[in-house]
């Protein structure tokens, strides 16, 4: 009689036949010797394949289809060929990758399976940032573009961002991250290849010249007016990532000095070692940074994430201390900024960011647009899109140069709005302060609930969708449910809570927001009234609500 673990045995073993790397086999070699006291393990990698989320593959570093290894990826690349080819699509496959364990092999692998199938593969010189690779899909008139990134995720992670260039991309995805339908049928594609012993390979691509992130640089230091001030002290880290070296290029092609930056964090390193996790917007991750800005007496402290298509900006608070702003805040302060330049289009952000970036487009009477989270929607938000952000620090300020987020040049015109306003006397809190006496204080958190097990989620939005709450600091809630976004919001006169499953990571994520007027222009009385009010009522009820 087969029993479970004979089964579990004998999915490992077909896997191991079929599986391209020595070290991956023998990881899997080691977990079948170990049964019956690694079944659990077992059978978590092989629960399922990874699919396709956010743009692509996103998983731990690890042998298995639950996992990303050279397995996974040679399959992935040889069903997206094939999707590729299916479609007609012409032109070059380019190719980019970080710094993170596995990234290179993953990015020459699939550079090799687009050249066995008779397509042309461009691979990047060397480990860059993500949006340098979404600029090139463009800039080289590709028909695709894959980035080996795993972006802020922790040190045990890898992923695989996948991009559409111009013929396939459809309205605004030129260059930008796939959405339905292309995700799906890409899906079908990987699940349809055969024995990966049979993927044909081919030689290593053609590497992309050094003209092409020249060109990345050049235009996005073009992106700042270049009649403005550079009387700027940066602080900056990029966070053992592989932004520092383009930020430090784009910072000097726009004029500025430049920037000090963290010695401990400077080189790509995919351990991360001083940080615990690898994301600015983490307790702790910025303490470098903070302490060097205030060594040097800086005017603006950045962080990019690893793969630098994050931004993160710190500045100099009231105490003698530093602060790090919010991506709502920093969202609305560039926002605002392109819209005192008189840049054309519509300003884009998610339903889940600040209300108040429509305020201020309605009350300067320019287009507004609200899309589903993630850039691959921001961006095809408006046909004739200015601006769009996500407040988990991603900001497009230029989309005719990159078609998703980017953190040097939004690193760039933050320094550019900084530098202007320290020539006028001001400076970026004080321009965040008149944004609140007009609009009134606009205070964000998050309540965010990491789980082991995703049917966690599910049953707290089921809870909440069948039991919404009746008031939220005692007012009368109005729902409004996106079930095919699994999104729920609810509003009242004062308050927002947007609820929803993280697109890449086991979490349940409600956004909060609370509006709070400001009276007699006491701007930090009605900051601290909403903090309050979003902290000690808003919150509680929430997690009440879900059952958290």
């Amino acid at each position: 009689m087969t029993t479970p673990t004979d089964e579990l045995r004998a999915q490992a073993e077909a896997w191991l036949t079929d599986d391209p790397d020595p070290a991956s086999r023998a990881e899997l070699t080691g977990l079948i010797s170990g049964l019956p006291g690694t079944a659990d393990e077992l059978r978590d990698r092989f629960s399922g394949p990874l699919t396709f989320g956010t743009a692509g593959l996103r998983g731990r570093l690890r042998a298995g289809p639950n996992g990303m290894n050279l397995a996974v990826v040679t399959r992935a690349a040889a069903g997206l060929v094939n999707w590729l080819d299916a479609q007609g699509g012409k032109g070059p496959l380019v190719i980019g990758y970080d710094a993170r364990h596995g990234s290179r092999e993953f990015a020459e692998q699939t550079a090799r399976i687009a050249e066995g199938a008779g397509r042309r593969a461009m691979v990047m010189p060397g480990v860059l940032p993500t949006p340098v690779l979404a600029y090139a899909v463009r800039a080289l008139d590709a028909v695709a573009g894959v980035m080996v990134t795993a972006s802020h995720n922790p040190p045990q992670d890898n992923g695989y961002k996948v991009y559409l260039g111009r013929e396939l991309g459809g309205p605004g995805g030129d260059g930008a991250q796939i959405v339905p339908p292309a995700d799906a049928g890409i899906e079908a594609a990987i699940r349809a290849v055969g024995d990966l012993t049979s993927v044909p390979l081919g030689e290593p691509g053609t590497l992309i010249e050094a003209t092409t992130v020249q060109g990345y640089v050049r235009r996005a230091a073009a992106v700042l007016d270049p009649s403005g001030s550079r009387d700027l002290t940066v602080a900056y880290t990029p966070m053992h990532g592989v932004g520092g070296d383009t930020f430090a290029s784009a910072f000097a092609a726009a004029g500025f000095p430049l920037p000090a930056v963290v010695a401990e964090q400077a080189q790509p390193d995919p351990e991360f070692p001083t940080v615990k996790f690898p994301n600015p917007e983490e307790p702790g991750a910025m303490d470098l940074l903070l302490a060097l800005a205030a060594e040097r007496g800086a005017d603006l402290a950045i962080a990019n994430d690893p793969d630098a298509d994050r931004c993160a900006v710190a500045i100099p608070g009231d105490d003698g201390g530093w602060r790090a702003l919010t991506g709502n805040e920093l969202g609305v302060l560039l926002a605002d900024h392109l819209i005192r330049r008189n840049t054309p289009g519509a300003y884009a952000t998610t339903i889940v960011s600040s209300t108040m970036l429509k305020a201020l487009c309605e009350a300067r009477g320019v287009p507004y647009a609200e899309t589903l989270t993630g850039f691959k929607w921001i961006v095809r938000g408006a046909v004739d899109l200015a601006y769009g952000y996500e407040e988990a620090l991603g900001y497009c300020v230029a989309p005719g140069l990159v078609r998703d987020k980017d953190g040097i040049t939004a690193a760039l015109l933050v320094a550019e709005l900084a530098a202007g306003l320290k020539a006028a006397g001001s400076s970026l809190a004080a321009r965040l302060d008149e944004l609140a006496v007009e609009f009134g204080v606009h205070h964000t958190d998050q309540l965010s609930v990491r789980v082991d097990d995703l049917s966690e989620i599910t049953r707290a939005m089921a809870r909440v969708r069948s039991n919404p709450p009746a008031t939220l600091l005692g007012d009368e809630v109005t729902v409004t449910d996106r079930a095919e976004a699994d999104v729920l919001t609810l509003r009242t006169s004062r308050a927002r809570v947007v609820i929803r499953p993280s697109g890449t990571e086991p979490k349940l994520k409600a956004y909060l927001e609370v509006v709070e007027p400001v009276t007699d222009g006491d701007v930090a009385a009605a900051r601290s009234a909403a903090a309050d009010a979003t902290a000690k009522v808003l919150r509680p009820e929430v997690a009440a609500a879900l059952g958290v």
